[in-house]
């Protein structure tokens, strides 16, 4: 008798163990979809916020890559001498204090962009350089003449940053 008690009490419990499995296994699946409706709603509203803060990163860098472009930066910056070497280094200054003046958008960008800026700013610089040591080049006028011919020949540097940046932007929407 004490056996078939024991066996009954066990079928109570059982279906009492199944529905209580059941209720944990369903309150902790409505928890974690709570949760994570939580995150994406949060993340939802920091993302309308961040927003208009990646966009404007992205247009100064793309001012940023306009005004280092070698047709516009000559035009902008006139020599002070006929001294190549000066004027040379008046053009590479201007351009790293932009680049310095933009640093903080890094934060707003991708790894991917910064780089590429980085990289049209390295290059152009060095287009300035190359310019600087031709045998052409022996004043300040027939530098800036060497590096405009050099752009009417190929593409700016910044250019192909440009268009990076407007396809980045164009995936953002």
């Amino acid at each position: 008798m004490e056996t078939s008690r024991i066996i009954d009490l066990f079928l109570f419990a059982i279906p009492s163990l199944i529905t209580g499995l059941i209720a944990f296994y369903f309150f902790k699946e409505h928890t974690k979809n709570e949760d994570g409706r939580r995150r994406f709603l949060l993340k939802k509203d920091l993302q309308v916020n961040a927003m208009p803060l990646r966009l404007q990163a992205y247009e100064r860098m793309a001012l940023f890559l306009e005004r280092i472009s070698p047709s516009k930066l000559l035009i902008r910056i006139t020599p002070t001498s006929a001294n190549k070497g000066d004027y040379e280094a008046l053009l590479i200054q201007s351009i790293e204090q932009e680049y310095e003046h933009n640093l903080s958008q890094q934060i707003y960008i991708s790894d991917k962009c910064w780089n590429i800026i980085t990289t049209a700013k390295n290059a152009t610089i060095q287009l300035i350089r190359k310019a600087n040591m031709s045998e052409k080049v022996d004043s300040s006028n027939k530098l800036r003449e060497v590096i405009l011919t050099e752009m009417m020949e190929r593409r700016s540097p910044s250019d192909a940053a440009l268009a990076f940046i407007k396809e980045e932007v164009s995936e953002i929407w």
